[in-house]
């Protein structure tokens, strides 16, 4: 084994990855600004190549990614910010109308999930996401005209199709260019942007009520999804042109060398040579890490339910707030999710990366409280505003949950693309029952079966994350025993090149 495989081990044996990693620069020798980045950020690479090829990586793949998920989720969220600002009455929908659109988004968003992954990596993700964003642009535009709930959930279903390349595709990006000590802040930035895309939603919304609402013969919530759409169009033609795939399909470019390209794949562990075949079903349903990641996030999402079934703004709309209340206190829930996220990440990528177990079980704690919260006070403001707030908090499992399958699945790509998505996948599907089971509009204000089942959930997801850190470290300590043996036999993967070749060939040139 070489020096670089032995301080790039991963988590699921008991190094730092963090600390192992010679190439970071010590945190001592930077400069206060440089400390400051690296607080929020991560150390720095020592080596001045590597460092403006991280540079240029997070300039032009996670500004592509982040404004991708960002204008998702201003599409995603506006629907029912469109329902409280006066679509529901327009169009006569009554009962669960609202909730029927969301589970056939969640249909279509369920039954895409592992094919748009797949073509992530037949297809350059350059082409193939820029596409999709196009497509659900145009979906969006067709919103404005709708005059009926069921043509919104035709809609809504294509929409799903085409949004459902996003995350669990963007995450299987992340893995491909970033290591151990790097991605978890990335992919708190990343599923941040989503959040963001709430927020600014909800901005979006009260303003264009307030300044639109008539304007040429067409209401508030209409014109809300002409601005998307009008929005969405430049991040498509950015992708188009600027978003550099992964290194593997990616080609020398304006943007990225040869040498650069050479050095982002050589930067990361070896990985063996798989094939997407048959042997994938094997490969993936052999072991842990399909079965126990999708259970995680078939609860973690579950636990996300305060927030993304709109309950909050479901109980101002039930409470009589304004319209302008419905769309802006509900935007708090995100910011904690937003702090949430970020404080998670940093304190993992801080600790070396070993502890997505522990967030899980706080995230469950909180969680717990919030239920309790909501089941003994439905009623006070005051309590709810804080339960609903606190339930922000549950956002924090995205990163932290994809993060940990990324770092998992690293030596197989094929099983690393089939678990992020079928993680999602699965979460979607529970969701598009769950949410007319236990969240329906029609249990505004109380939320009791919800309550209870969100008490079911994060229990079940502390004891799940807790039992998979038990196999994590049991499979630390076999790879040990088997490089062990096999040390000094084998000195290098063929077809890859250590980052001090790359960079001496760069030099060279």
């Amino acid at each position: 084994m070489s020096v670089y495989q032995e301080n790039c081990e991963s988590d699921f044996g008991e190094k730092s990855s963090v600390n192992a990693d010679s190439s970071v620069a010590e945190f001592s020798s930077l400069s206060w600004p440089s400390k400051i980045k690296a607080v929020l950020w991560g150390n720095p690479p020592k080596d001045l190549l590597e460092r403006k090829l991280l540079l240029k990586i997070d300039i032009l793949v996670m500004s592509f990614v982040c404004l991708n998920y960002w204008i998702n989720y201003v599409d995603r969220s506006n629907v029912a910010n469109a329902y409280v600002s006066g679509m529901r009455g327009d169009l006569g929908m009554t009962g669960d109308d609202f909730n029927i659109i969301n589970t056939v988004f969640t249909v279509g968003y369920v039954v895409s999930m592992i094919p748009n992954n797949i073509m992530i990596l037949k297809v350059s993700p350059r082409y193939w996401l820029s596409f999709c964003c196009f497509a659900w642009a145009l979906l969006t535009l067709g919103l404005y005209k709708v005059t009926s709930y069921k043509q919104i959930c035709v809609i809504r279903f294509f929409q799903a199709c085409f949004e459902s390349s996003t995350f669990a595709g963007t995450h299987l990006i992340l893995g491909s260019w970033y290591k151990e000590h790097e991605i978890n802040t990335r992919s708190a930035t990343f599923t941040s942007s989503g959040l963001i895309g709430i927020i600014f939603s909800g901005f979006m919304q009260g303003s264009i009520y307030s300044t639109m609402n008539g304007k040429r013969g067409l209401e508030g919530w209409r014109w809300l999804f002409i601005i998307d759409f009008i929005i969405t169009i430049p991040i498509c033609v950015y992708g188009f042109f600027c978003f550099p795939g992964t290194p593997e399909n990616s080609k020398p470019s304006f943007f990225f060398s040869e040498e650069e390209l050479k050095l982002a794949k050589a930067r990361l562990p070896p990985r063996k040579k798989t094939k997407l075949d048959l042997s994938v079903f094997k490969r993936v349903m052999g072991g842990w890490h399909w079965w126990l990641f999708s259970l995680l996030w078939v609860l973690g999402g579950e636990n996300e339910s305060f927030g993304s079934n709109s309950l909050f703004a479901l109980w101002l709309s039930f409470n009589n707030y304004t319209i302008a209340q419905r769309n802006h206190y509900p935007m708090g829930v995100y910011g904690v999710g937003i702090v949430a996220t970020y404080s998670a990440a940093l304190y993992l990528d801080r600790t070396g990366g070993k502890k997505h177990w522990l967030i899980a079980v706080i995230i469950s704690v909180i969680l717990v409280v919030v239920s309790i919260m909501t089941l003994a006070s439905p009623l006070r403001d005051g309590v709810i505003f804080a339960a609903q707030y606190l339930s922000g908090v549950s956002y924090s499992g995205q990163a932290i949950f994809f993060a940990w399958a990324n770092l998992a699945c690293k030596n197989d790509i094929e099983e690393r693309a089939i678990v992020l998505a079928s993680m999602n996948m699965f979460s979607g599907a529970v969701n598009a029952w769950w949410s007319l089971l236990f969240y329906s509009a029609t249990t505004v204000p109380r939320f009791r079966r919800g309550c209870y089942a969100m008490i079911a959930t994060t229990v079940s997801s502390a004891i799940v994350a807790v039992v998979m850190r038990q196999l994590q470290k049991r499979d630390g300590k076999l790879k040990a025993a088997d490089e062990e043996t096999t040390r000094g036999t084998v000195s290098y993967i063929d077809g890859i090149e250590t980052p001090e070749e790359v960079k001496d060939d760069i030099k060279i040139h």
